[in-house]
């Protein structure tokens, strides 16, 4: 089996972070293709750089026919409509793969994602997936996306700090970490706090694969045609 990952930014320490944990995921012998887009912005923080990445994600998708399933390592689910029209394969973005996790696993959770002018995307989002009743709230850190790449314990602690009162204030039962660049921070802050913290690039990849098993295909007859 073979699952595309799409960084749909041009930021190539992110990808190379999106592929070990995705690879860490999934069975030894599911073969992960990660790449990213060859033009677009570095990052995605708010609605221009989800529209402006669109083109560069299309194209690299369709440098890869034959693969079995896609995933868009985006947590804004960027483009998700647009590539399940090109393709059969299944296509999961990772924000509604962490959002159907943590609602699988926890009756109400909060999501702590980056920049504050995210939150409107990603509330439309869970909107969108009839989810929203299940989020307690969105917490934005202010912590640029391209931030997470220098590995600044100052940066962490931010996301520390908001897991906690999402914890306390919201009561949240479960956490999820709202960009593709906190991946590699599952494990750890799950220690941590006790609770169960989701990262949808695990999910995504681990969904893509069952579906496939399971065989299925993106649906032709009417949207997506």
């Amino acid at each position: 089996m073979k699952i595309l990952v799409v960084n749909p930014n041009t930021t190539q320490s992110m990808t190379r972070k999106i592929e070990a944990v995705a690879r860490a995921a999934v069975h030894s012998e599911t073969e992960i293709i990660a790449t990213s887009s060859k033009d677009g912005p570095p990052s995605i923080q708010g609605f221009l750089d989800v529209s402006t990445c669109v083109p560069g994600l299309l194209a690299e998708v369709a440098r890869h026919p034959d693969v079995d399933a896609i995933v868009v390592a985006c947590f804004d689910d960027t483009g998700v409509d647009a590539v399940r029209c090109l393709t059969t394969a299944p296509v999961i973005g990772v924000g509604e793969a962490a959002y159907h996790a943590a609602a699988m696993i926890s009756p109400k959770f909060s999501v702590i994602t980056t920049m504050s002018r995210s939150l409107p995307g990603l509330e439309a989002n869970l909107m969108r997936y009839g989810l929203d009743r299940r989020c307690v709230r969105v917490r934005a850190t202010d912590v640029p996306v391209l931030k997470l790449e220098e590995m600044d314990p100052g940066t962490l602690d931010k996301i520390r700090a908001e897991v906690k009162c999402a914890i306390e204030q919201d009561r949240a039962e479960a956490i999820v970490l709202g960009c593709a660049g906190m991946s590699d921070l599952m494990t750890q802050l799950s220690r941590e706090f006790g609770v169960p913290v989701v990262d949808g690039v695990a999910c995504a990849v681990t969904f893509a694969e069952a579906l496939v098993k399971a065989n299925l295909s993106t649906s032709k007859s009417c949207s997506y045609a």
